[in-house]
């Protein structure tokens, strides 16, 4: 289910919406519930994907040393018991 909410715009930003629209395929709309669905997003989660990425890169040494039977290496040749080459 979904509301409708009305917005006013000045013409040159509403025209610029359009352009946009037209080149990505979509609508207006939806630029706008996208840019909505932004104004709202928890901001703590902002480069969450990087951080976590630079985590493993961190720490894998450590990981593998303590988990070994689940480091990378041993699951990429099938090695580790239990999974799936």
């Amino acid at each position: 289910m979904s509301k409708s909410v009305t917005i006013r715009v000045p013409e040159d930003l509403h025209a610029q919406l359009q352009v946009r629209a037209e080149t990505e395929g979509t609508t207006v709309t939806a630029l706008i519930t996208e840019a909505a669905h932004n104004a709202v997003r928890d901001p703590r989660l902002e480069n969450a994907a990087e951080v976590f990425r630079q985590f493993v890169a961190d720490n894998a040494d450590a990981f593998d040393a303590a988990f070994p039977d689940d480091a990378p290496a041993r699951l990429d040749t099938g090695k580790a018991p239990g999974r799936a080459a």
